[in-house]
C-alpha cells in the first residue's frame, strides 16, 4: 500500500495564493512582499509571486537562496493563465498604490475565483483604496518608506486567510 492513503480520504490539497506585484517606484512593496509571502508560507499556503521584472528582480535579489520565494512568473503570463482558465488561486492579494494597480485587482475580481486582498500603500493610499467597490478585503495603510504600518494591518487581517 506504499504510497496510498490508508485513511480512505482524499489528501488535502494546500491552499494557494498570487501575489500581485507591479512597478516596484514605492519602496516598501518589496519589503511587504516578502514579509507576506513568509506570513502565507507559515500559514501552510504555496505563494506565487506574479510581477514586472523590475518587481521580481528586487526580490530575487533579496532573497537569492530563496527560503522565501519558491515561485516566481511574468505577470502578463499568470493574468493570461488565469483568464483561459489554466491556472486560479485561493487568494490573491493585488499590490496598490496607483491606478494601474486598481485596474490589476479589477481585472483579478472578474477573472479570478479567488478571494481578493487588495494591498494599498504610498502617499495616496486613501484615494486608491476609495476606487475599489468591488468585493474584498482591503489592507490599507499610508507606507512609503516604512512598512510597519502595512505590517500591522496584514496581521489583523491573516486570520481571515484561513476562512
Amino acid at each position: 500500500m506504499a504510497g496510498n492513503d490508508i485513511t480512505g480520504e482524499a489528501p488535502q490539497t494546500k491552499k494557494t495564493a498570487v501575489l500581485v506585484l507591479g512597478c516596484p517606484q514605492v519602496p516598501v512593496q518589496t519589503s511587504v512582499a516578502l514579509y507576506l509571502v513568509d506570513k502565507l508560507s507559515g500559514a501552510g499556503i504555496a505563494p506565487t509571486i506574479a510581477g514586472n521584472k523590475a518587481a521580481i528582480t528586487l526580490l530575487v535579489l533579496a532573497d537569492p537562496k530563496r527560503h522565501y520565494l519558491k515561485e516566481v512568473t511574468d505577470l502578463d503570463r499568470a493574468v493570461a493563465q488565469i483568464s483561459e482558465k489554466k491556472r486560479d488561486f485561493d487568494l490573491c492579494f493585488v499590490f496598490i498604490h496607483n491606478d494601474a494597480g486598481v485596474s490589476y485587482a479589477a481585472t483579478m475580481a472578474a477573472i479570478s475565483k479567488a478571494k481578493i486582498f487588495p494591498v494599498i500603500y504610498g502617499e495616496h493610499w486613501e484615494e486608491m483604496a476609495a476606487q475599489i467597490t468591488f468585493p474584498c478585503t482591503k489592507i490599507a495603510a499610508k507606507a512609503v518608506h516604512n512598512p510597519m504600518p502595512l505590517k500591522k494591518v496584514i496581521d489583523e487581517v491573516a486570520p481571515t486567510w484561513a476562512a
